[in-house]
């Protein structure tokens, strides 16, 4: 569980997060939403310590970040996972290469070791064929596959995932949900996802936290956003003729 308590941060005159408070649970995928300019990048790079929060508080199953000493800060960092938006992956390094490199960074294992934990995470993701290949050689949704291969092989207790679905058709989007939400509940990892994807937020929004203007707005579950009269999250969600409909439907039952 990760929970974050008051959270402020501004960047010059600019108070881009306004005090937010929210728990991310464990086991469960928990998304952040919002417009674009409403904090949420902010908010997950400061989970991420990439920014320093101005006010308040980040705790990783009860520790809090600002307190560790520096070994416990690096030692957190071994059990954090992340999928970048592009993948990130090595374009000069194969499939198995890219996945491995966690491994070589953070471990003492053997190569023999490193190359049974590899090919079990490849296994994974459905990609037991693609070892030798390199990035360019394969297809926008096998690299995001490989990329949540490479954020799992060390055995996160948490993974943040950037826009996991950006550029990725609406088929191969799901898929990669269905896989994110799959690893979620069979590790018992803290998930937390930064999405613009409404299709995601129907389909693995477990617990969701919407902001607006730097404030959390709302939070809840995919079926409470049906129900719900929080005008903004309405506006939010529903600005499509398609949600429209669906929220409609359901809640003529």
């Amino acid at each position: 569980m990760i929970e974050v308590k008051n959270l402020e941060k501004s960047f010059g005159d600019s108070k881009v997060l306004k005090g937010v408070s929210t728990v991310f649970e464990t086991g469960k995928t928990n998304l952040i939403i919002g417009q674009s300019g409403s904090g949420k990048t902010v908010l997950l790079k400061s989970l991420l310590g990439i920014h320093t929060p101005d006010v308040g508080t980040i705790e990783f199953d009860g520790r809090v970040y600002s307190d560790l000493e520096p070994d416990e800060k690096r030692e957190l960092r071994t059990e954090i996972g992340m999928v970048f938006q592009g993948s990130a992956l090595f374009d000069s390094m194969t499939v198995a290469e890219n996945v491995a490199f966690p491994l070589k960074m953070f471990t003492n294992d053997n190569k023999a070791k490193i190359q049974e934990r590899v090919d079990f995470v490849l296994e994974r993701v459905n990609l037991v064929d693609a070892h030798k290949k390199l990035p360019s050689e394969i297809s926008g949704g096998m690299q995001k596959r490989v990329a949540i291969a490479r954020a799992i092989v060390n055995n996160p207790k948490y993974l943040f995932c950037d826009e996991p679905n950006s550029g990725l058709d609406p088929n191969t989007s799901t898929l990669i949900d269905n896989l994110i939400k799959e690893i979620t509940e069979e590790y018992n990892i803290t998930t937390v996802i930064n999405t613009h994807d409404m299709n995601s937020v129907m389909e693995i929004g477990e617990n969701i936290v919407f902001l607006k203007k730097g404030l959390k707005a709302w939070q809840g579950t995919k079926e409470e956003i049906f129900r719900t009269d929080n005008e903004a999250i309405v506006k939010f969600v529903y600005s499509s003729n398609l949600f429209k409909k669906v929220r409609e439907a359901y809640l003529k039952g």
